[in-house]
């Protein structure tokens, strides 16, 4: 937001100068970007008029001119295209200094004589570049030093507002709060009512109320456009970032600046019928006043008359019914839109407008009626014209729940500081609230361009920043604080993430935003969540796995040279199941490139899934036995290389490796494992127990074993554990063979079976028994048999 510190001065004028009026802005919220002086440093330029314009006897690109500057006539030899008898200009007269030390002196331009020069608003420092002579109005006094008469002695303030502040995007919310930081009544300019000279009226239908609580609108009729804007208007434009098109849209754009309403004028004669705010209709087109065609989306509002759509709703109008030099008789509206229903649709066409800037963040919505009547005013002032009724419609009106109540005590509390009562009242009824004593507390309603006041912190916040930040007491926080108990069947998210680094992995946070491409590519689920109102088209959806994030993080960092990749994130899944969606906080890692870093001692070797696996049952500890890994088929990952999870028999995640196909689409140059598993699930462990330990000595047989080649280690375990007995203590598989000597269609297994019991010795029956009956077990099971 740019403004000029001269506008903002006639609304309230503290005794503080620029410096220290952008301080106290900058301090109270409103932090300032930059200040500018309005024009460059520059001296001996006074307003000149051109009484005649002859062409160069010796250039046919250069005129000469007689220049009226009040004491005098002088000739001036310019090139200016718009340089024409009767306009009024800036002249350089001789021992002018422009802008860069530029200084004016007696010159001959091809044989003719010149004393002076006529400027443009480039010349002077007034603007980047410009076509021609800088005209000045038609009543401007000649001879007069042109920085009085512009008024260049200025500065263009541009502040950096948080999106919560949109009620600051004017001259009047800006003057409020300088008013209420430097203890000054504020001085509005006076918008009196204009009486209807004619009972022209076009109804209004808000179809959408939800969308439009409120739209006013008036009709306007023999309007002289032809008027040019004046000076005083184009040049508050300029200073504040707007170029100067005609007087009703430059009128509208004034409003704009000094109250925050945005407001569209169209020509009545391209309207049919009665208005109507209602949502596009499927396929429907509209041509924007940039030349830009729309097909408008289903939930796109727009404003429109009985046949077609008139205007993007809070965005931008429609070229058809554009006011242009012909028009006589104008449509003027001004409107509040929710910003949460607008939010977003501006950026879905690729637009950002002052207008959706504004309405996305919170118009007032108790603004349209003055706006309405004071851009009326202006533009029969300056064009003429004879104004209509109002026409007021209104939808679902937003509405406060209940008044904020602020506790004194709280304020000293949280501010380490104790406000008196007037001093609380008075800030809070500066800014615009409604306030009112109860005891020891406020009830406190807030005004209808103040969004975001909804919370007792809220007002806090308001008393600090207006009473100032750096003249808050320094002291130390005392505070009652009580140590939370940290149940030790719950693992800390901390130790998970210590555990991992201290493995040599690196934590990443990646979007919960992703490429509905790429997350097609990884997916299970064929159910997305779409994003409404998203970054970009290649964040427009929301993760339902943390892969996505964590492979491009792995592309980033391999594209930079970083070979050995070991990294996790700890983030929410979104699923969608039907109508619901659940939010999942998950635990994943990825892992690609060498074993080790290199060094003399290691061999160079290129990490597996059995390192990931490893690193994911340390994550368990002790409880890492409950861990299941059952084949399992996923999308993303290599058919035959990936599992599911389970603990204690439910399904808590996944491991795998990266599908060849994706692993080449990211350019990875080394297989790429990844788990992820359920975060609560992780942090899960069971109460430690004490056993007494055994002084019975252990009995170990081993088993070598012949079985068909696709049974799975786990469930061979399995079921041994299960067969042998309470005395089975330990179950290790210590050899697997393939090869000369067995069926290629099986495989041997070797396993090593410890026993031992608490109280007593084993005797060689129990054992026996104990092998005999795995042994059978394993043969019905699995046609397991001993091998020769």
């Amino acid at each position: 937001m740019k403004f000029s510190e001269q506008w903002l001065r006639e609304w309230v004028n503290p005794e503080v100068n620029s410096e220290e009026l952008a301080e106290q802005l900058t301090m109270a919220g409103l932090e300032v970007d930059a200040i500018d002086p309005v024009a460059g440093e520059f001296s001996g330029v006074v307003v000149a008029e051109i009484l005649s314009a002859s062409p160069h006897p010796y250039a046919d690109k250069l005129q000469v001119c007689q220049v009226a500057t009040g004491g005098e006539t002088v000739q001036i030899v310019c090139g200016a295209a718009n340089a024409r008898p009767g306009i009024k200009v800036p002249l350089a007269t001789v021992g002018a200094v422009l802008p860069g030390n530029f200084k004016i002196k007696k010159a001959k331009l091809r044989g003719v004589e010149s004393f002076g020069m006529l400027c443009a608003e480039e010349e002077l420092g007034m603007a980047e570049s410009s076509d021609g002579l800088l005209e000045l109005a038609a009543d401007a006094e000649v001879g007069l030093d042109i920085r009085e008469f512009l008024g260049l002695d200025d500065q263009i303030i541009e502040l950096g507002l948080t999106p919560n502040r949109a009620d600051c995007l004017s001259i009047r919310g800006i003057a409020r709060e300088a008013a209420v930081l430097n203890d000054l009544p504020l001085v509005e300019p006076v918008v009196d009512a204009v009486a209807p000279t004619h009972g022209d009226r076009r109804e209004v239908l808000i179809e959408a109320p939800e969308d439009c609580p409120r739209y006013v609108g008036r009709i306007l009729k023999n309007v002289d456009l032809s008027v040019p804007s004046p000076q005083w208007l184009r040049e508050r434009l300029r200073r504040c970032g707007l170029r100067s098109k005609d007087a009703v849209v430059d009128v509208t754009n004034y409003v704009l600046l000094e109250l925050g309403q945005p407001m569209h004028a169209f020509d009545l004669a391209h309207i049919d019928g009665n208005i109507h705010v209602r949502h596009a209709g499927d396929g429907e087109t509209l041509r924007l006043l940039g030349g830009q065609d729309l097909t408008l989306k289903p939930d796109s509002l727009v404003i429109a008359d009985d046949s077609k759509a008139l205007a993007l709703a809070g965005i931008m109008g429609g070229e058809g019914s554009a006011v242009s030099a012909a028009t006589t008789d104008i449509f003027l509206e001004a409107a509040f839109f929710a910003p949460e229903r607008l939010a977003g649709r501006a950026r879905s066409y690729g637009l950002h407008t002052d207008s959706s800037h504004r309405f996305e963040r919170g118009v007032d919505f108790e603004l349209p009626q003055r706006a309405i009547e004071r851009a009326t005013g202006l533009i029969r002032q300056i064009c003429g014209g004879e104004a209509g009724p109002l026409v007021v419609a209104e939808g679902a009106l937003p509405q406060r729940d209940k008044p904020v109540t602020l506790r004194a005590p709280r304020i000293e509390k949280m501010l380490g500081l104790a406000l008196t009562d007037q001093q609380v009242e008075k800030i809070l009824a500066g800014l615009g609230m409604v306030v009112t004593r109860e005891g020891e507390t406020w009830q406190v309603e807030a005004p209808s361009w103040r969004f975001d006041i909804d919370l007792e912190v809220d007002l806090l916040e308001e008393l600090a920043r207006i009473y100032g930040y750096n003249r808050l007491p320094v002291k130390p926080i005392n505070a009652d604080l009580h140590i939370r108990p940290a149940p030790e069947t719950v693992r800390s998210l901390s130790a998970l993430r210590q555990q991992m680094l201290a493995k040599g992995y690196q934590e990443v946070i990646t979007y919960s935003f992703v490429d509905p491409q790429v997350n097609q590519l990884l997916s299970d689920s064929e159910q997305s969540i779409p994003l409404l109102n998203p970054i970009s088209s290649d964040m427009a959806i929301m993760r339902d796995s943390l892969l996505p994030g964590l492979l491009k993080a792995a592309e980033h960092n391999s594209k930079r040279q970083q070979s050995r990749l070991r990294m996790f994130e700890v983030g929410q899944r979104f699923i969608k199941t039907g109508e619901n969606i659940a939010q999942t906080e998950t635990f994943a890692a990825l892992l690609s490139g060498r074993r080790e870093p290199e060094n003399w001692a290691s061999d160079g070797a290129i990490a597996d899934y059995f390192d990931l696996k490893g690193d994911l049952e340390a994550l368990f500890g002790s409880a890492a036995t409950q861990l299941q890994f059952a084949a399992q088929t996923y999308k993303a990952f290599h058919p035959g290389q990936s599992a599911s999870v389970s603990l204690s028999g439910e399904i808590i995640g996944r491991i795998g490796a990266l599908h060849p196909q994706l692993q080449s689409k990211f350019d990875l140059p080394n297989p790429v494992y990844f788990f992820e598993l359920e975060l609560a699930a992780l942090q899960r462990r069971d109460l430690p127990a004490f056993t007494s330990l055994s002084r019975q000595p252990e009995v170990r047989r081993d088993l070598a074993l012949l079985l068909p080649r696709d049974v799975a280690a786990q469930d061979l375990l399995q079921c041994a554990r299960t067969a042998a007995g309470e005395s089975l203590i330990d179950l290790k598989l210590f050899d697997i063979y393939q090869g000369k000597g067995i069926d290629p269609e099986r495989k041997s297994i070797g396993l090593g079976l410890t026993y031992r019991h608490s109280s007593r010795t084993l005797n060689e029956e129990e054992v026996t028994l104990s092998i005999e009956t795995v042994l059978q077990s394993l043969q019905e099971r699995f046609g397991a048999s001993l091998r020769n």
